[in-house]
């Protein structure tokens, strides 16, 4: 019998976690909660990568351990496959989610949007609200590296939202 955890459940302790880091411990210092947050994916990423990959073999090289990451991993962790996959063949990689589960019902206050000069009051709130979407990528940020690093790539992950729900995260292979 499978382990597996309701989607909503995960959302909401996504939510949660974000929250309390962000607005009670860590309320004036966003990047010691981006940091807290991250580790906490990390070690998610790495215990699940054990678990995913325990009856395969090691992989070979890095291009097959990302796209592990990209069809099985994310299959198991996001019931789909990346979206697309890119590389410049030199331990740079961006994978493409066009419907990341985890920010498919993330909003954006559309007077937000429309937002001209930088006079703006709006401007605080859209700061506000990058801030709070970037926030949530560093639980994901952290999965993809633990992941990684237990498959013996260190690198560093980053991630960037253009229009949400999609969302790219960037690997960087270290050498």
């Amino acid at each position: 019998m499978g382990k597996e955890v309701s989607e909503s459940c995960v959302d909401s302790l996504l939510t949660e976690m974000v929250a309390s880091y962000c607005d009670r411990f860590f309320a004036n210092k966003p990047e010691l909660a981006a940091r807290r947050i991250e580790a906490i994916g990390y070690q998610v990423g790495h215990q699940l990568s054990e678990r995913y990959t325990m009856e395969r073999p090691r992989f070979t090289d890095h291009l097959e351990a990302i796209k592990f990451i990209c069809k099985d991993f994310w299959s198991e962790v996001f019931k789909k496959q990346i979206d697309n996959l890119k590389t410049n063949h030199r331990g740079t990689f961006v994978l493409q989610d066009n419907q990341f589960r985890w920010l498919a019902r993330m909003s954006v206050d559309p007077s937000l949007e429309n937002s001209g000069a930088s006079q703006d009051p709006s401007d605080a709130s859209e700061s506000k609200a990058t801030q709070a979407t970037s926030m949530h990528l560093y639980f994901p940020c952290g999965i993809i590296r633990g992941a990684l690093s237990n498959l013996g790539i260190p690198c560093a992950v980053s991630a960037d939202v253009s229009n949400l729900p999609a969302c790219s995260f960037v690997i960087r292979i270290k050498a």
